[in-house]
């Protein structure tokens, strides 16, 4: 069994919430080291194609690059549940005008710019550029986008900066599939063996259960991670419910018939090279 190994996620306040207890060391490890390196999404999701770290966040988007490496873990995902990335617009617009209209969007690797493209796959892709995701309300409300595609924090507070919602994209998707929309999780190198697999897998179970049954100390760690946030307990709060729930600690069948959903779609659109088919770890399939 491996003695040590690397677990990489973003510098978010949900991500820092899930991560609470490892981060502190608050959990028995069994003998495990577990290593924390946090960078920005699009940095772990490239990192994730030289399969850097033994187990890393990444966007759902991403999957498709890291399969023969990776395979998706059930614990520490994010999943909109009739909600998720919003289509912004300094000026009121209809989706109809996404087909033409200068778009900012949070990477080409992100879910949300797969969702966009689920929805409404005709746009001027001359027109799109990818941009920091906490520049783009700004951009679009300076009118250097028409539209743009917000994701974190903004979700919750875009209405108070001026810019009106063109489409929320997990609403879109929940009325289309019934399902939550899977946006981003964690993968796990298929080079470990499994009795490390099951056990890494255990302790992200066991950090983001610390955090949901001790959320006013796992929530005051995470504000230090929060963006725009400051001061605003509540607010951040309910950003971290909404991507730290039921479905993070493990997203069950539910979870993997969203992401199986998410790439037959994105297989019937050829928007990947090759088919893709999503591999997953089942919990409590080995002994720890």
């Amino acid at each position: 069994m491996t003695n040590e190994i690397t677990v990489a996620h973003s510098p978010d306040a949900d991500d820092a919430f899930m991560f609470y207890a490892l981060a502190n060391n608050l959990l028995d490890t069994q003998g495990l080291t577990v290593h924390q390196e946090l960078k920005d999404i699009q940095s772990l999701n490239k990192d994730a194609m030289n399969g850097k770290y033994e187990v890393s966040a990444i966007s759902f988007a991403a999957y498709p690059y890291i399969q023969d490496k990776y395979k998706l873990m059930p614990v520490g995902a994010s999943m909109g549940n009739n909600y998720g990335p919003v289509v912004i617009s300094k000026n009121k617009m209809t989706a109809e005008d996404l087909k033409t209209c200068s778009l900012a969007i949070p990477g080409e690797l992100t879910t949300a710019y797969l969702a966009l493209r689920l929805f409404e796959d005709d746009l001027n892709y001359a027109k799109i550029q990818a941009v920091p995701f906490d520049q783009i309300v700004d951009l679009v409300r300076e009118g250097k986008f028409d539209a743009g595609v917000i994701i974190h924090e903004s979700q919750l507070t875009y209405e108070q900066e001026g810019v009106h919602k063109v489409v929320d994209l997990g609403e879109w998707w929940t009325t289309l599939t019934g399902l939550p929309l899977p946006l981003g999780g964690n993968v796990v190198r298929k080079d470990l063996d499994e009795k490390t697999v099951a056990l890494a897998t255990k302790l992200m179970k066991e950090t983001i259960e610390y955090s949901l049954s001790h959320r006013e100390e796992a929530l005051k760690y995470a504000l230090q991670f929060a963006r725009n946030l400051e001061g605003k307990t509540e607010l951040a709060d309910k950003f971290v419910g909404m991507y730290v729930n039921e479905l993070t600690i493990d997203y069950g069948d539910s979870g993997r018939k969203a992401l199986t959903k998410l790439f037959e779609m994105a297989n019937e659109k050829g928007l990947y090279a090759k088919p893709v088919r999503p591999e997953f770890v089942i919990p409590d399939t080995v002994t720890v």
